[in-house]
């Protein structure tokens, strides 16, 4: 179910538009994502390299640069540890180039999914003392791993902490917090009520308070996220924390920061495919990776862009978050992310090439699991008193756990509701969660964080490990202290611009290429238009894929349609809605009643030479 929505905020669009040269439709869409001021606007259409914060803001940057610094002096050996997904990838791809620049003793480990699981363990930096690593130098995590930085430092280890995530945290009192008052806890509470056991005496602690913050105690901290940290803007992911390091570094050593910004379009990179938003810093530095990627002369990229199709310089934010950013995911995924870090270190094109046609061989065997996975999902929701629930806890045991999140996201988008897949490892269950805007998943999993063994993530992500005995108290107390209604199940579709077809030019549609890169925080425009009469439909595509129409609007004018999304479904409405002989005439272009309203993006059509006006549909009704 969705509604539609026209954005009203209020401007002086003539104003801007002449100020800055611009249309009075792409003066709304800039408000519409909330920049406001001159200053602003001429930063989020203009935005350069001298827009981008310094190093030096970000709180721990120059007492890491310090520290790391004088263990390069002394010949120590550094070991980077990071993540296996695209962050991560690129974050320690970053460090080790960088520290290598500078003479470390510098080498790498990336834990593997299914056999270390996210981020810092005991393991592994059990293994980097005994191989003779001096100092651990995480990226793309370590802001939870407390126990695991208390044994480091216990070994007499140096431990230096890149991260983005959210740091954990208590609440000194916490009114919803359910309690015995013999002591037993809320977990033993929880279980003893799960088996029907009634004799334990309960009580509500008092009134919520304040956050206490849980701090690993490592030599440095380096996160957007700490409670103390100045860095202005906190939605920078872990590789341009990693950049901003390496940034502080070079500065320190007397290198250049052109030197430093040959590893900006790695940042760029993990912003897109960490799903950033892109707005403020991360938009100006995707606008430059994009920039720089179109001459990349890193072979591993040249080649994951080449087996996929692409052209280096028609790369854009879509080809990072849909195309290249899976397979450099897919390693991590169903192999090990250590080949994907190798690709971006090959130095031969034969190298290049074999490790980018075996990620790409990866990500399609992804795709074909996620189908998979998605299916069972569904079929348990529709066929099971879970999909009354507002929060979905689902249970696939035989799911592979690197796909986990993807198919929680394709259940969100399905559902539009908060997602939880779980499935079975070799030492208990492992999930991924999937959220909407009404609802932070983290803040809700710290409300039950004693059920998990452990977990971490953002508002609208996360990740969890828990015992087997645990899922059935999970899904019922997750839901227990969800607070939402059924306004926020509904998704809201919000128009930039209500816009008749005829509208549309060529000039426009060259001016809004101002506003890209497009991703979560910018996204793209969305125009609509009212009773649209559609004249004649075909379906295209070798996979039946493309829904094709023609429309005409009241005044006349007629433009080429397609659609991208569920084919089967929207035929199914028109049929629905207009009747099956309704649906027959419009495919075979004869006078039809079938008219709908439709929100659309414009673009041009490029066919042997010759160019047309088209506009591809997002939503109809």
């Amino acid at each position: 179910m969705e509604k539609w929505y026209v954005s009203a905020k209020k401007a002086d669009f003539q104003k801007i538009a002449e100020k800055f040269h611009i249309n009075q439709v792409t003066a709304r869409i800039i408000r519409n994502r909330d920049v406001v001021g001159e200053e602003a606007i001429e930063t989020y259409l203009h935005g350069s390299r001298g827009d981008l914060y310094p190093a030096a803001f970000l709180g721990g940057c120059r007492e890491a640069a310090d520290l790391l610094r004088a263990k390069i002096q002394e010949g120590k050996k550094i070991r980077i540890i990071g993540d296996y997904d695209i962050d991560g990838v690129n974050a320690t791809y970053i460090l080790y180039k960088g520290l290598k620049r500078l003479g470390a003793v510098v080498d790498y480990e990336i834990p593997d999914r299914m056999k270390d699981g996210y981020g810092l363990n005991i393991h592994l930096i059990q293994l980097a003392y005994e191989e003779g690593a001096d100092t651990i130098l995480t990226c793309d995590n370590g802001i939870t791993a407390i126990p695991q930085i208390d044994y480091a430092k216990s070994l007499g280890m140096t431990v230096v902490v890149t991260d983005h995530h959210e740091p954990l945290f208590t609440y000194e009192e916490r009114k919803d917090d359910v309690r015995d008052k013999k002591g037993t806890g809320v977990l033993e509470a929880e279980r003893n009520l799960e088996k029907g056991v009634s004799d334990v005496s309960l009580e509500e602690t008092p009134s919520e308070t304040e956050k206490i913050w849980k701090l690993p105690k490592a030599d440095v901290l380096i996160d957007p996220k700490l409670p103390d940290c100045p860095y202005p803007f906190k939605k920078i992911c872990g590789a341009t924390v990693a950049w901003k390091l390496i940034q502080m570094l070079y500065e320190t050593a007397g290198l250049s920061q052109e030197e430093a910004d040959c590893l900006l379009p790695y940042a760029g990179i993990a912003t897109v495919g960490d799903v950033m938003d892109l707005e403020g810093e991360n938009r100006i530095l995707v606008k430059l990776a994009l920039k720089a990627l179109a001459h990349t002369d890193n072979l591993g990229l040249q080649a994951l862009i080449r087996v996929n199709g692409l052209k280096p310089e028609d790369l854009t934010a879509y080809h990072i978050g849909f195309v290249i950013g899976p397979c450099i995911n897919a390693g991590g995924r169903l192999d090990t992310a250590k080949r994907s870090l190798r690709l971006l270190l090959a130095e031969t094109e034969g190298e290049a090439q074999i490790l980018a046609e075996e990620l790409k061989q990866l990500n399609d065997e992804r795709k074909d699991l996620t189908a998979q996975g998605v299916e069972a999902a569904v079929e348990q929701i529709e066929h099971t008193p879970m999909g009354k629930d507002r929060v979905l806890v689902v249970y696939l045991p035989d799911c592979h756990e690197s796909i986990a999140g993807i198919v929680a996201g394709r259940i969100r988008e399905r559902y539009h509701k908060p997602v939880f897949v779980i499935t079975k490892s070799e030492d208990g269950l492992k999930g991924s969660g999937r959220s909407i805007e009404a609802y932070s998943m983290f803040d809700e999993m710290i409300r039950c964080q004693e059920l998990f063994s452990k977990f971490g993530g953002h508002p609208m992500a996360a990740g969890l490990s828990l015992p087997e005995e645990n899922l059935s108290i999970f899904r019922r107390r997750i839901n227990e202290l969800c607070t939402l209604t059924e306004e926020d199940f509904i998704e809201k579709i919000m128009i930039d611009v209500p816009m008749p077809i005829d509208y549309i030019t060529e000039e426009l549609i060259e001016e809004l290429h101002l506003l890209e890169p497009f991703g979560k925080g910018n996204t793209k425009p969305l125009f609509a238009e009212k009773n649209l009469c559609f004249l004649k439909a075909a379906i295209l595509g070798r996979n039946r894929n493309v829904f094709k129409f023609l429309v005409q609007n009241r005044v006349g004018v007629s433009m080429e349609a397609l659609y991208f999304g569920d084919i089967e479904g929207m035929e199914q409405y028109i049929r629905e809605k207009f009747g099956d002989l309704e649906m027959e005439k419009l495919f075979q272009g004869r006078p039809n009643g079938v008219t709908l309203s439709v929100t659309y993006y414009p673009s041009v059509n490029e066919f042997r030479g010759s160019k047309s006006l088209q506009i591809v549909v997002q939503n109809y009704q």
